[in-house]
C-alpha cells in the first residue's frame, strides 16, 4: 500500500492520537492514576496493541488470502473497541471540548482510511494466502516509530489498570476520615467538586452527615443524593441549620502563569465566595459554631530555612497578599459569634489532583528530578489527614485563627523527588534549572517551584490531633497503596497503610 493519500492520512491519525495520549489522557486527565477508569484504560491498551499489530502489518508486509481476512477482522475490532471506548468515557468522566473535537476528527479520518485500505484488502484476501515483505521508504519507517511508541503507551495503559486495585484500597473508608464527628452534623462545603471538597464531602456522606455542596456549572452533575446541593448561597433557607461551613472555594493558582488578568481572578474568586459565606452566616437564624476558610502556606510568604509557626508572620509577595486579604475576609464572621479557623494548607498529596498529580507522568517515564537547586522547602500533607484535621477543628473549640495544615515533616525538594522516585521505582535525575523556568514563569517559578515554606503544624499537634502520615515515605506508599519499609527507632519497620489506619483508629 504505497498511496502518498493513505500515508499522509495514516501520519495525521498518528499525531492526532499521540495529542490525544500525551494531553488529555496523561497531562491533563491523568487516567493511569484514576481508579474509577480502569475499565477505559484497559480498552485504550488493547486498542493501542491492535493499532501497533496494523501499522507493522500495513508498513511492513503484503498479506494475501486468510491473513487479508484476519486484518480486516482486526480494524473492525478497532472500530468496535473505539465505540466501547466513547461510551465509557461519556459514562465515567466528563470530556473536556478539545478531546471530544480530537475524538470526532480522528473518527472522521480512520474513516477515510478504511475507504482507502478495505477495497485493497478485499482484493488481496482473494489472492492464495501468504505474507510476503514490502518495504514503503518512509512509510514503512513511520510506521515502525508509530508502532513502537503505541506498544509502550499500550502496555502502560494494561499495567496501570491493574494497579487500579491498590489505588482503590487507598479510597476505601473514607467513613473513618470523619470519625472524630460523633452525632450526625449539616456542614456546607464550598469547592466541593475541587481536589480536597471531592474526598471531603465523600466522607462525610458515608459516615451519615448532611452535606449541603456549592457547586458551579458542569460541576452539578459530579453529585447526586444523599448531597444537597446549592449553586448560590442565598439558596440556602434562613431557617436552615449549618452546623459547620468549609470554605476551599477560589480559583485555582498553580494552573496558569500570574498574568494580570489571572492575579485578578484568584483574588476576586476567593474574596467573592467568602464575603458571601459571611453574608451566609449573618443571615442565617441559628449561626454554625465554627468557619474553616481554605487558606495557603503561601501566607508566609518565602523564608528559606527558616521553621515557621502560626505564631511567624508573612513576607510580602504575590501570595501572601492573596492569603492575607482571603483570610482577612473570613474573620468578618468572627464579629457574627461563630469561630474561625483560618486553615493554611501545603502542598496536598494525592494521586486524583494536586501538585503531585502532576509530576506523576514524567517520572513514570524516567523524566523526574529536583527543581533547581533542590534545597527549596517542601512543607506537604496527605489529602486524607488533611481531610481529618478538618475533622478535628470541627469538634475542638480551643482551635482558632490560623492553622497551619502541613505534615510535621517537611522535606527539602531534592529529597521528595528522591522519594517519589523510590516510591514509583524510577529514577530522578533530570533536573528543572531554575533559570528557565523563570524566564518562562516569573514570579509563579519564584514563588511555587523555587521558593518555598518550611512550616510546622503547632497548633494542630498541640490540641492532640494525630498524623496518620508524618513522614513522606509512609504518605506515598500509602496513596500508591503500597507496602511501605519505614526507618523507625534506627531499624526498619514492616506496615501497611490500612494497618496504619487502623490503629491510629483504635488509639482515637
Amino acid at each position: 500500500m504505497t498511496s502518498p493519500l493513505l500515508w499522509t492520512l495514516v501520519l495525521l491519525q498518528i499525531v492526532m492520537g499521540a495529542f490525544d495520549t500525551l494531553y488529555h489522557h496523561e497531562m491533563t486527565e491523568r487516567l493511569a492514576w484514576r481508579p474509577s477508569q480502569r475499565y477505559e484504560l484497559t480498552l485504550h491498551a488493547i486498542r493501542n496493541l491492535l493499532y501497533a499489530a496494523l501499522f507493522l502489518t500495513l508498513g511492513w508486509l503484503e498479506v494475501h488470502g486468510f491473513w487479508a481476512l484476519l486484518v480486516t477482522v482486526v480494524l473492525a475490532a478497532e472500530v468496535i473497541i473505539t465505540l466501547m471506548d466513547f461510551v465509557e468515557e461519556d459514562m465515567s468522566r466528563k470530556l473536556p471540548a478539545s478531546e471530544r473535537v480530537n475524538h470526532t476528527l480522528l473518527a472522521l479520518n480512520y474513516g477515510a482510511i478504511l475507504v482507502l485500505v478495505v477495497p485493497v484488502l478485499a482484493q488481496w484476501s482473494k489472492a492464495q494466502t501468504g505474507i510476503a515483505t514490502h518495504y514503503q521508504g518512509a512509510g514503512s519507517v513511520t510506521a515502525t516509530i508509530a508502532a513502537l511508541g503505541i506498544i509502550i503507551f499500550g502496555c502502560r495503559d494494561l499495567l496501570a489498570s491493574r494497579r487500579v486495585d491498590a489505588l482503590r484500597r487507598t479510597l476505601a473508608n473514607a467513613r473513618d476520615l470523619v470519625a472524630s464527628l460523633g452525632t450526625r452534623r449539616t456542614v456546607l462545603v464550598t469547592g466541593a467538586s475541587g481536589f480536597i471538597g471531592c474526598r471531603l464531602v465523600e466522607a462525610l456522606s458515608v459516615a451519615g452527615h448532611e452535606v449541603i455542596v456549592l457547586v458551579r456549572g458542569a460541576s452539578t452533575t459530579a453529585f447526586r443524593p444523599p448531597y444537597h446541593i446549592v449553586t448560590r448561597l442565598d439558596q440556602i433557607a434562613k431557617e436552615t441549620e449549618i452546623d459547620a461551613i468549609i470554605n476551599l472555594a477560589g480559583e485555582p493558582i498553580a494552573n496558569r502563569p500570574w498574568t494580570a488578568a489571572v492575579r485578578r481572578r484568584i483574588l476576586r474568586s476567593r474574596l467573592a465566595i467568602t464575603r458571601d459565606v459571611v453574608r451566609l452566616i449573618a443571615r442565617l437564624e441559628r449561626r454554625p459554631a465554627v468557619l474553616v476558610s481554605g487558606s495557603a502556606i503561601g501566607w508566609y510568604g518565602l523564608w528559606q530555612d527558616e521553621e515557621l509557626t502560626e505564631f511567624d508572620g508573612g513576607k510580602s509577595c504575590f501570595t501572601h497578599r492573596i492569603c492575607d486579604a482571603w483570610e482577612r475576609m473570613a474573620t468578618r464572621a468572627e464579629r457574627l459569634g461563630t469561630r474561625v479557623v483560618r486553615l493554611r494548607i501545603g502542598l496536598v498529596l494525592g494521586t486524583e489532583g494536586g501538585m503531585l498529580a502532576r509530576m506523576l507522568t514524567p517520572f513514570e517515564f524516567c523524566l523526574g528530578g529536583r527543581i533547581g537547586n533542590g534545597r527549596q522547602w517542601m512543607s506537604w500533607i496527605a489529602r486524607d489527614d488533611l481531610v481529618r484535621l478538618i475533622a478535628h477543628i470541627i469538634v475542638t473549640p480551643s482551635l482558632t485563627g490560623a492553622v497551619n495544615a502541613t505534615a510535621p515533616m517537611p522535606v527539602t525538594n531534592t529529597k521528595f523527588v528522591r522519594e517519589l522516585g523510590r516510591a514509583l521505582k524510577r529514577p530522578a535525575f533530570l533536573p528543572l534549572p531554575a533559570p528557565l523556568l523563570r524566564k518562562l514563569l516569573g514570579d509563579f517559578a519564584d514563588e511555587l517551584l523555587l521558593g518555598g515554606q518550611r512550616v510546622l503544624p503547632d497548633k494542630a499537634q498541640l490540641s492532640g490531633f494525630n498524623f496518620r502520615h508524618e513522614t513522606l515515605r509512609e504518605a506515598l506508599a500509602a496513596i500508591f497503596g503500597q507496602e511501605a519499609r519505614v526507618e523507625a527507632n534506627g531499624g526498619l519497620l514492616r506496615s501497611t497503610a490500612p494497618e496504619r489506619a487502623a490503629t491510629d483508629i483504635r488509639a482515637a
